[in-house]
């Protein structure tokens, strides 16, 4: 399991192509990896923000690469599909690349 910092550093690379190619107009990760929670079998929570909005086949498609690229089982998690009441507290733990 790559570290936080490592998993951002990925991230700030992957931007310009995120942006370019799956609309992302801000990626960032919360949950385990942000509290230095995660083991071996953790997943890697990213929290994503498109401009326009992507459809299903291109979120799957981007949950995938990021779980290639990341080396780990990714769950990506829409800024705009959070319900209240999880929200405010994924927001407040988001650390964004």
């Amino acid at each position: 399991m790559k570290t936080k910092t490592e998993i951002l550093q990925i991230l700030r690379m992957m931007k310009p192509k995120l942006a370019a190619e799956y609309n992302v107009k801000t990626i960032g990760i919360f949950g385990s990896v942000v509290r230095n929670e995660a083991h071996r079998e953790s997943d890697i929570d990213v929290l994503v923000e498109f401009e326009p909005p992507i459809g299903l086949f291109k979120f799957l498609e981007l949950e995938e690469l990021l779980s290639e690229r990341l080396g780990g089982k990714v769950d990506l998690v829409s800024k705009k599909a959070l319900k209240p009441e999880i929200g405010r507290t994924v927001l407040a733990e988001a650390v964004l690349a």
